[in-house]
């Protein structure tokens, strides 16, 4: 194989790895520890991620505290009672009987944070956003190499950033980008949660793809 080259199989092997990706929630955590070295993979992952201008801009917070873990719970709980109110009553059953996040059945918390250069950075003077989106590929990265560890993720975004913020003592220049729960499963489904239980319909990809313009 050529130096930095791959064959189709790699690419199969990717796909397969993509697709096997789950949102994973507190009822499919269970109790068995993330090794350090595990971890240290997966942030390894986020590490290898493309940053605009090569900035780097994300910053970790990993959460073992379970006090602090309880109050974001509560947090939570609150956030989410508000949220439902703007589904149907039909979406709003739906949306109670459904497991939404794993932040205290998850062996490893971790908070990830938007921390912009105090310099200009290149590629971003003219899209400020692409800060948060270079956090978003590390993430990403995080996800796929945690389920090909066989580690599941969940993104907890019902949260008030603000109070997650006071809870980790963040600076005031750091934003909260997300919440993350991660340890081993019960089981991956086989399709996403929310497709299975008909939330939302698949799209096509063809449906997205535009030709010169809109």
């Amino acid at each position: 194989m050529k130096p930095n080259h791959f064959e189709q199989e790699s690419a199969d092997m990717l796909a397969a790895i993509m697709g096997a990706r789950r949102d994973v929630r507190g009822n499919r955590f269970i109790d068995k520890p993330v090794a350090a070295d595990i971890l240290s993979q997966i942030f390894a992952a986020a590490e290898m991620a493309p940053s605009v201008g090569f900035s780097q801009p994300w910053e970790f917070v990993v959460v073992n505290n379970m006090k602090t873990r309880r109050a974001l719970v509560d947090n939570f709980n609150q956030v989410s009672t508000q949220a439902q109110k703007a589904f149907s009553q039909d979406k709003q059953e739906q949306y109670a009987a459904l497991k939404l996040e794993g932040i205290m059945e998850a062996p490893v918390n971790i908070a990830v944070f938007y921390r912009p250069s105090r310099l200009p950075v290149l590629g971003q003077s003219s899209m400020e956003e692409t800060g948060r989106y270079s956090v978003v590929c590390a993430i990403q990265n995080m996800w796929l190499m945690a389920r090909a560890l066989n580690v599941g993720m969940g993104w907890v975004s019902i949260l008030e950033a603000a109070f997650v913020k006071e809870q980790l003592n963040a600076p005031k220049d750091a934003e909260l980008v997300a919440y993350l729960c991660l340890g081993y499963v019960n089981e991956f489904l086989e399709q996403p949660e929310l497709e299975k239980l008909n939330w939302e319909r698949r799209k096509s990809i063809r449906s997205c793809i535009l030709e010169e313009s809109y």
